[in-house]
Formats: C-alpha cells, sequence, structure tokens
C-alpha cells in the first residue's frame, strides 16, 4: 500500500513536469527573433553560423596587379550563401603573405546591409611541431612498431605530453619518459586555433538576403615581377629585333588561377610598415592596340604605368611564368664606341712618359618610338643582346640594365668593350702662362684594327674655367666640365686627336 502511494505521487509529479515543459517550448516558439541584439540566443545562433567557410570553389572573379616593388593588389570575387544576423565567415585560399592591414571587405549586392564587425588573420598553419605543441598537457596516442618472431608489430600507448621545449617529455603510466619515442603520434582532432590554410576569421552582420557577391581585396607581399628583353642584332649593326618578357614570380603562399593580370611599373613610394594607402582596381584597357597585337595594353595610371593582359591566366604558388611584353623588327640600331677620358694624365707611375689605355666601351644606340615599331613605356630591366655569326648562329654578345624609359626616349646599351680598337692618351704639355692660369696639352691615339672604319667618341674632361686654344678635330662643348669629340678611324688604320686648352682656377 505504501509503494502504491508513493507510485502515484511519482506519476503526479512527472506529468506536471511534462506540462510545465511543453508550456515552454510553446512560449518558447512563439517567441519573436531578434538579430544583433547580443542576447544568449543570438550568441548561441552565431556559434553554430561560426561554421561557415569559403574557399576557391565560391570564386566567380579574382583580379591580381602585381607592382614591381614586391606587392600585389588581389582583388577576390566570390559568391556566398550568406548566414542572416550576426556569424563568422573562414575566409579560406588567400595569400599567405597577406597584410591583415589592407583588407578591404565588403559586399558587391548589398554594400549598406552587410559589415564587418571583427577581423582576424590566422596564420598560424597546421603543421607537426605545432600540432604538438598544441597538446602540451593533453593525451596522445604514441604509435611505434617492434619485431617479433619475424613479424613487424605496431603498439600504441596512450601517453600525456608534459613539455615539448628541445624535445618532448612524456608521462607514461606513472614514469617519465623523453624522446621522440613513437614513429609516429595520433590525436583526437585538431585545435580550432590552427589551420590547414591560411585563413581571414571574420566576424560579419547580415541584414540583407542570403544570396550575396563579396569582394575581399587586400596587398600582399612576396609577389614581384621584372621585365626583361632580348636585341637581336644584324650583322650589318644597322637594324635589330627586340622582345621584352615579363617575368612573375609567385612566393606568396597561394595560387591565382584564371586570374585578370596587370603590372605596375614606376617607383612606389611606401611607408616603413609595408602598408600602401586605399588602392582601388578600376583599372581597365583604354590603350589603342598596336599592329602586331600584344599581348599587354599599356595606360598612363596616376604617375605609373598600367600594363593589363589581354586574357586570362594562371600562376601557381612558387611558380616563375614568363609572358610576352612586346615583339619589334627592324628596329634601326647605331654601334657607337666611347672612349671616356681621365682627370689626369701627366703621371703614368709604372712607365713614365709612356701613355696611358682607357678601354673602348661599345654602346648600341636605339630611340624607343613609334616609327620603330615601339613607342610603349618599357618597363626597368635587364637587356641582353645577341648577333648572328658567320653561319647563321646567335651569340650572346652583352648586356645591360635598363631604367623605366618612356616613349620617343633613346637607350644607350653598354656590351663591352672593343677587342680591335685601342685608345692611348697622354699629356704632351703643362705650364703656368700666369697667376692661377695653365695651359695643358692632350694627345689621343686611336687604333682600328677592324676591316672596316668606325668613328669613335671622345669625351675629355676638362677641369676650370677653360677655352680651346687649338684641336685636331671639331668638338662640342657638352657640358661646363666637359668636351666632347667624334673622330673617325679608317680600317686598320689609326688617327690622332690634339688639342690644346687654357684653364683658370
Amino acid at each position: 500500500m505504501i509503494f502504491r502511494n508513493r507510485s502515484k505521487r511519482n506519476t503526479g509529479l512527472l506529468l506536471a513536469l511534462s506540462i510545465l515543459l511543453a508550456g515552454g517550448a510553446a512560449l518558447l516558439q512563439g517567441a519573436p527573433h531578434r538579430q544583433g541584439t547580443g542576447e544568449p540566443q543570438e550568441k548561441g545562433a552565431a556559434r553554430a553560423a561560426g561554421e561557415q567557410t569559403t574557399t576557391l570553389g565560391d570564386q566567380t572573379d579574382l583580379a591580381v596587379t602585381v607592382y614591381n616593388s614586391n606587392i600585389a593588389l588581389v582583388r577576390d570575387v566570390r559568391k556566398l550563401n550568406l548566414s542572416p544576423g550576426i556569424f563568422q565567415l573562414k575566409f579560406m585560399d588567400i595569400a599567405a603573405t597577406v597584410n591583415p592591414a589592407t583588407v578591404h571587405f565588403r559586399s558587391l549586392s548589398e554594400p549598406e546591409k552587410l559589415s564587418v564587425l571583427e577581423q582576424n588573420y590566422e596564420y598560424d598553419l597546421l603543421e607537426p611541431a605545432k600540432l604538438l605543441n598544441k597538446y602540451v598537457g593533453k593525451e596522445v596516442t604514441l604509435v611505434r612498431s617492434y619485431q617479433e618472431n619475424g613479424t613487424t608489430k605496431r603498439e600504441e600507448i596512450k601517453a600525456t605530453l608534459l613539455a615539448n621545449n628541445n624535445g618532448p617529455v612524456w608521462k607514461i603510466g606513472n614514469e617519465i619518459v623523453t624522446g621522440m619515442y613513437a614513429e609516429s603520434y595520433r590525436f583526437p582532432e585538431v585545435p580550432a586555433n590552427l589551420f590547414e590554410r591560411p585563413t581571414l576569421l571574420m566576424t560579419l552582420e547580415n541584414s540583407g538576403g542570403r544570396k550575396q557577391q563579396i569582394e575581399a581585396s587586400y596587398l600582399a607581399g612576396n609577389l614581384s615581377w621584372n621585365s626583361d628583353y632580348v636585341l637581336t642584332v644584324g650583322r650589318d649593326d644597322k637594324a635589330a629585333d627586340l622582345d621584352g618578357w615579363v617575368t612573375v614570380v609567385n612566393n606568396s603562399g597561394t595560387a591565382f588561377r584564371n586570374a585578370r593580370l596587370q603590372l605596375v611599373a614606376g617607383d612606389l613610394h611606401r611607408v616603413q610598415s609595408g602598408v600602401l594607402g586605399e588602392a582601388r582596381d578600376e583599372m581597365y584597357n583604354r590603350a589603342a592596340k598596336m599592329a602586331a597585337a600584344p599581348q599587354f595594353a599599356q595606360e598612363n595610371f596616376s604617375e605609373y604605368h598600367l600594363y593589363s593582359l589581354g586574357r586570362r591566366t594562371s600562376v601557381e604558388d612558387k611558380e616563375t611564368k614568363q609572358i610576352s611584353l612586346l615583339n619589334a623588327s627592324s628596329v634601326p640600331v647605331e654601334k657607337i664606341f666611347v672612349v671616356n677620358g681621365q682627370s689626369f694624365y701627366y703621371h703614368n707611375y709604372q712607365n713614365p712618359g709612356a701613355p696611358l689605355k682607357d678601354p673602348v666601351k661599345v654602346y648600341y644606340k636605339f630611340k624607343n618610338e613609334e616609327k620603330a615599331g615601339l613607342g610603349i613605356p618599357m618597363p626597368a630591366g635587364n637587356l641582353r643582346v645577341y648577333q648572328k655569326d658567320s653561319k647563321g648562329g646567335v651569340l650572346f654578345v652583352g648586356e645591360d640594365r635598363i631604367e623605366h624609359t618612356p616613349k620617343d626616349e633613346t637607350l644607350n646599351i653598354e656590351i663591352g668593350s672593343a677587342f680591335d680598337v685601342v685608345a692611348e692618351h697622354k699629356q704632351m704639355d703643362y705650364k703656368s702662362v700666369s697667376n692661377r692660369v695653365w695651359e695643358m696639352e692632350f694627345e689621343v691615339t686611336l687604333r682600328n684594327h677592324k676591316d672596316g672604319p668606325i668613328t669613335v667618341q671622345v669625351n675629355e674632361p676638362i677641369g676650370g674655367d677653360w677655352q680651346m686654344l687649338s684641336s685636331t678635330h671639331k668638338y662640342t662643348k657638352t657640358a661646363a666640365f666637359a668636351a666632347q669629340f667624334l673622330v673617325p678611324v679608317a680600317a686598320n688604320g689609326t688617327s690622332v686627336l690634339k688639342y690644346r686648352i687654357r684653364a683658370k682656377w
């Protein structure tokens, strides 16, 4: 009888509890849903939505603008299905070298209804050493193999990682064990603060629709480009073919696939922290097409020059890619022999009375103009010169570096010193005429051992307040302290330049 009464009381309590829970559930279902209030219900929803992730699979457009100062502006457009209210978004597959201070995230569909509350750049990437460090103080399964009766067997041992400073320290049972101790480790899960690839973790608030197109733009380092040129000169030294190549090097930690590629040439001023001011990517091709239909279209952009590739391309991580920049045929060139004189010749310490020899530099000169098949700004880079030999083979004859060269400017490419042309300097006279006035006479002997005639450009430094008293060849005063002579030398012949000056100091 007593047990039966207790049973009835318990049944009544259970019935009352069921009614109370049902009423509570009804009240919760009838309660209005509020977004962005910060109440516990919304926080729980935000945590559930925090698993939302976007990868390259959501990408609909990609533009990469590379500067020749080892940075690039990346514009990544993706189509996402966004949660309402406050939630977290893992924006993955970004450059590992992203500068977080330059990230600009916005909705292209509803920019006023999607805002960024917080953003974190997670660069603590998943790797064995870091994974082990995250498990200090936790249990790990150690796996090692051993031999038994000619058979390899494996055993698994549960161990707690006490420390991992100069090597792991384990607690196995009641013993403390040091060393790696195992062939491999098994971890129950990946810690939340380790990521398999660079990730932007954003807290967003969305009061708009679910389906939106968003854009993330940022500056990234270790993306660079440079230009290289090949000048192939004809046997007569009168014309040449010029090919320009762009070399893009990607060490940013991510691949850029099917991207619109743009290159910016110019000397970009940057603050010490490496942060560039807001840079928007509203740059499009407005350049007129050349007859050869170049791959890159060029346009002026601020104080720089922008080169836009007319097709999409991909640049993988750790890849060096070359793309043709320009092609020009039969560019008129001129071969120049140059002797640059020195300030003092009256002493030859090794052999008094003998002339001093100077190298005869060799240059190819051409103009970056439209009628020569060029006429576009040429970014700075190395220019290598080739020439055909008597059998038609192309040989390397020298290289030089050019600076940023606007259109209609002249380039002088030094390829080396002439083998068959000799230049000797000798000071023939030096006397004082009066107080602070001197007269000096110089002699420059040029010997040409080539089978054809040449003209040598002789540049002579002259100090003080000077005037030319006499000269065997016509001169041009190229600066306050210099005179230039153009001296023709016959094939297998010799020419002697003599000039006398009066100078006052």
